[in-house]
């Protein structure tokens, strides 16, 4: 989930009655809510930063040791600045603010690799879109009724975004057995791979992408009134063409593959070479936030 998001679960999870507990509660949920994305440093260096983000520091190492580290600094910070506070207390909340992240990114499209660094296998929720404005008004409602000291909106709010969430999760897994039946139905085999994701703003409506090969098939599925619509345009995924093979070894190249679920490859001659540029059909089209890499290859064989 994005940060906002994040960050909204710490501060309505304080003000819901856990900033009683202890001095620096409230700081504590709030940055442990958001401490598994100091990957983000990633983009301080050369590395692509989706083959390096949503690893290392939301694995199982990092749900240990990162809560350690924030509580430890919360109690140390509270005795320079004379703040009573607790380490238990301080500890339990950052576990808290820790597990909430990683459930939280795991409900994206985007995915998770839960297991680093023992398992580099990303999983996926494909529940809730990565910035959800209906948790944004739950939570940042609850978090600003409670404003006065009172438990009851926060907690409400909470609760809220939990049943939303949970819905989402069955509406998720329901609309993908719908969509497979349809799938197999029409072509007479189950998809190799599917994807049926949630869209921005509408939670009716799902986004889905099929593997069907040596080509995407992409679609949309509402739930009122219920349809499948599959477009009609595929999307070629030119993973056999002689000059992807070469651009596979490009360092930017395998950075993204190392995050891709949906790779498609274009290809066009430039020169004495091709200019091989590798995508994700999940964020076809946005050549900004690193999700696509470019690599020329020279000439080297016979198209």
């Amino acid at each position: 989930m994005d940060n906002v998001c994040h960050t909204l679960v710490g501060l309505a999870a304080a003000r819901a009655g856990l900033n009683t507990r202890t001095g620096l509660a409230t700081a504590t949920l709030a940055i442990s809510a958001n401490l598994p994305d100091i990957d983000v440093l990633v983009f301080a260096t050369s590395i692509p930063s989706v083959a390096f983000r949503r690893g290392w520091t939301h694995g199982p190492i990092a749900q240990l040791l990162l809560p350690l580290a924030c509580a430890g600094a919360m109690w140390l910070f509270g005795r320079r600045r004379s703040v009573a506070t607790s380490f238990s207390w301080l500890l339990a909340l950052s576990f808290i603010g820790i597990y909430t992240h990683v459930f939280l990114d795991y409900l994206n499209t985007y995915g998770v690799r839960l297991l680093m660094p023992f398992s580099h296998r990303w999983f996926y929720g494909d529940a809730v879109f990565i910035v959800d404005l209906w948790l944004w008004g739950m939570l940042g409602l609850g978090w600003w009724r409670s404003r006065r000291g009172h438990t009851r909106p926060a907690r409400i709010g909470l609760t809220a975004a939990s049943v939303y969430i949970v819905l989402m999760l069955i509406s998720a897994r329901a609309s993908r057995s719908i969509i497979a039946g349809k799938w197999t139905e029409a072509t007479g085999a189950p998809p190799a791979q599917l994807m049926v994701g949630p869209v921005p703003v509408t939670p009716f409506r799902k986004s889905i992408i099929i593997d069907a090969g040596d080509h995407y098939v992409t679609g949309r599925f509402d739930w009122i009134p219920r349809r499948v619509v599959f477009d009609p345009e595929r999307v070629a995924r030119n993973a056999q063409h002689p000059a992807v093979a070469a651009a596979r070894s490009d360092g930017k190249v395998a950075g993204i593959l190392v995050w891709s679920r949906f790779p498609f490859w274009t290809v066009r001659p430039v020169g004495s070479g091709f200019e091989v540029t590798l995508g994700d059909v999940r964020f076809a089209g946005m050549d900004r936030g690193g999700f696509s890499a470019t690599a020329v290859v020279p000439r080297t064989f016979e198209p």
